[in-house]
C-alpha cells in the first residue's frame, strides 16, 4: 500500500473542491484557483472536509498513480491556503535584478541585459540592499510553476564551482573546488 495515497486530505476553511465526471479536479481558495486531471483510474471521495483518493487494483501503474496524485492534490490545497515561495540570490561582482511589473530585468556579466518575462499567474519582488547580494523572490499558489520559473532563471547563469558565482537559491550550499596550485 502507498502510504502517502492513503493518507487523506484535509480541506481547510475557505477551500473548495469540485470534481467533475472526467476526472478533472479544481481547487479554489483564498490564494488562486487550481486544475489537474487524474488518471481515470482513480476514484477520488469528498467526505466532511478530507479528500481521499483510491485506487482499484494493486498493480505497479495503479500504486504509482495513487501516491503521485495525492500529492498533487495535497500541493494543490496547500498553495491555494498558504501560497508557495522561493528565493534566489545572486552571487557576483556587477549581477544585478530588477523588475517592472512582471518583467525581470537581469545583468549577469554578458555584454547585455536579460530580460525574462514572469507568468502573470507568478508574482515577482526582487530587493537590492547594499552590501548585499541581489534577492529575486517568486511568489504564487502553483507549486510546479514556481519551481519551473525559478529553474529557468537559475539556468541563466548556473553556479560555477570554483569562485561560487551565479544565480542559487537561498540557503543552497554549494559543493567548491580547489584551484590550480603552483607548482614549485
Amino acid at each position: 500500500m502507498s502510504r502517502i495515497g492513503k493518507a487523506p486530505i484535509k480541506l481547510p476553511a475557505g477551500v473548495e473542491i469540485k470534481v467533475s465526471n472526467t476526472n478533472r479536479i479544481s481547487v479554489k481558495g483564498p490564494k488562486g484557483e487550481l486544475h489537474q486531471d487524474v488518471d481515470k483510474d482513480i476514484t477520488i471521495t469528498v467526505e466532511n472536509e478530507f479528500i481521499q483518493l483510491t485506487r482499484p487494483t494493486d498493480q505497479k501503474r495503479h500504486k504509482a498513480m495513487h501516491g503521485l496524485y495525492r500529492a498533487l492534490l495535497n500541493n494543490m490545497v496547500e498553495g491555494v491556503t498558504n501560497g508557495y515561495k522561493k528565493r534566489q540570490e545572486l552571487v557576483g561582482v556587477g549581477y544585478k535584478a530588477s523588475n517592472e511589473g512582471n518583467v525581470l530585468d537581469l545583468t549577469l556579466g554578458f555584454s547585455h541585459h536579460i530580460y525574462f518575462e514572469i507568468p502573470k499567474e507568478l508574482k515577482v519582488k526582487t530587493e537590492q540592499d547594499k552590501g548585499k547580494n541581489p534577492i529575486i523572490t517568486l511568489e504564487g499558489c502553483d507549486k510546479q510553476l514556481i519551481g519551473q520559473v525559478a529553474a529557468k532563471i537559475r539556468s541563466l547563469r548556473k553556479p560555477e564551482p570554483y569562485k561560487g558565482k551565479g544565480i542559487k537559491f537561498e540557503g543552497e550550499k554549494l559543493r567548491r573546488k580547489a584551484g590550480k596550485t603552483a607548482s614549485k
